[in-house]
C-alpha cells in the first residue's frame, strides 16, 4: 500500500498519526507530492484524486481512496490494535459527529483562512476571498471554545476514549499555530487535554 502525500502538511500529519496509533506505519509506502511545486495538480494525480488533494491512499489493487476520513477509516479497520472510529453503534455514531465538528469547525476554518486570508500562496491557492478567509478565522476560534466546553466534562473529544476525532482537533490546533491563529487564553480544558495529547508517541511525544 501507498500513501501519496506531503509530510508536515495537516491532513497527511492526521494519517500518519492514525497509522502510528495503528503501529501500521511500517506497512505503508510514502510517495512524496511537492504540493508547493503544483504537483498535486498534475494528470496524474488528478488521476487519482480530481479534488487535487493529499494524502491518497493506494491499495494492492490499484483502488485509490482520498479525503482523511475515509482513508483512516481503511487503516482502523484493516490493521489491529487501538479502535479510532469506534466498536459500538453509539461509539462510531458519537465519534463520527465529533470528527465532523473537530474538522469543519477547526481544521477546516483554519486552513480556509490560512488559504485565503494569506498572501503569496503561489501554486497553493490559485484563488483568495479574504473577507471569507476572516470569517473562518471567526468560525474556528469558536471551534476552539466549543471543544473546550467539551472537554470540561470529559476527557477525550468524543467521549471517554481517544479516537479518530482526538486525532484531527490536535492537528486543527498545530495548523492554528502555524497558521497565527492564537488559541484564547480563557480556554483551561483544551489546553490541559491539549498536552496529554503531546505526550503520545504517535504525536510527537
Amino acid at each position: 500500500m501507498k500513501i501519496y502525500d506531503f509530510e508536515g502538511f495537516p491532513n497527511p500529519a492526521r494519517v500518519r498519526i492514525a497509522l502510528a496509533e495503528k503501529g501500521a506505519t511500517d506497512k505503508m509506502q510514502f510517495v512524496h507530492v511537492d504540493v508547493l511545486k503544483g504537483e498535486h495538480r498534475l494528470p496524474g494525480f488528478l488521476a487519482m484524486n480530481p479534488n487535487a488533494t493529499v494524502p491518497v491512499l493506494e491499495l494492492g489493487d490499484g483502488t485509490t481512496i482520498s479525503e482523511c476520513t475515509a482513508i483512516t477509516e481503511y487503516i482502523d479497520h484493516a490493521f489491529d490494535g487501538i479502535s479510532l472510529t469506534g466498536t459500538t453503534a453509539k461509539d462510531r455514531a458519537v465519534i463520527h459527529m465529533m470528527q465532523c465538528r473537530a474538522e469543519q469547525g477547526v481544521m477546516d476554518a483554519v486552513g480556509t483562512y490560512f488559504h485565503h486570508a494569506t498572501p503569496g500562496l503561489g501554486a497553493l491557492e490559485l484563488y483568495q476571498n479574504k473577507e471569507w478567509g476572516l470569517k473562518q478565522r471567526e468560525r474556528a476560534i469558536a471551534g476552539m471554545r466549543y471543544f473546550d466546553s467539551v472537554l470540561a466534562t470529559q476527557p477525550f473529544a468524543a467521549g471517554q476514549h481517544f479516537s479518530v476525532a482526538d486525532i484531527t482537533l490536535f492537528v486543527g490546533l498545530n495548523f492554528a499555530d502555524f497558521a497565527k491563529i492564537e488559541l484564547p487564553a480563557d480556554l483551561p480544558h483544551l489546553k490541559a487535554w491539549r498536552a496529554r495529547m503531546a505526550q503520545r508517541p504517535s504525536m510527537g511525544g
